[in-house]
């Protein structure tokens, strides 16, 4: 049986916890930036994790 290969892009955009919960990165740190408070981009720069109810879809793309 060949080894199951894991998605790469989901690879670079995810990584696994040693509880397997996966974290990310926020979104809308990109870009427009002047038009943000200081807070919310500060915010921004927080890693966040995956919702529960994403979380089982996003593991089958990273099997390993």
């Amino acid at each position: 049986m060949p080894k199951a290969k894991s998605s790469r892009a989901a690879a670079k955009r995810f990584k696994k916890t040693a509880k397997g919960k996966l974290v990310r990165r926020k979104s809308g740190a990109g870009h427009l930036l002047t038009s943000k408070t200081k807070k919310r981009k500060r915010n921004l720069r927080k890693s966040g994790l995956v919702a529960a109810s994403d979380t089982k879809r996003m593991k089958k793309l990273l099997p390993g």
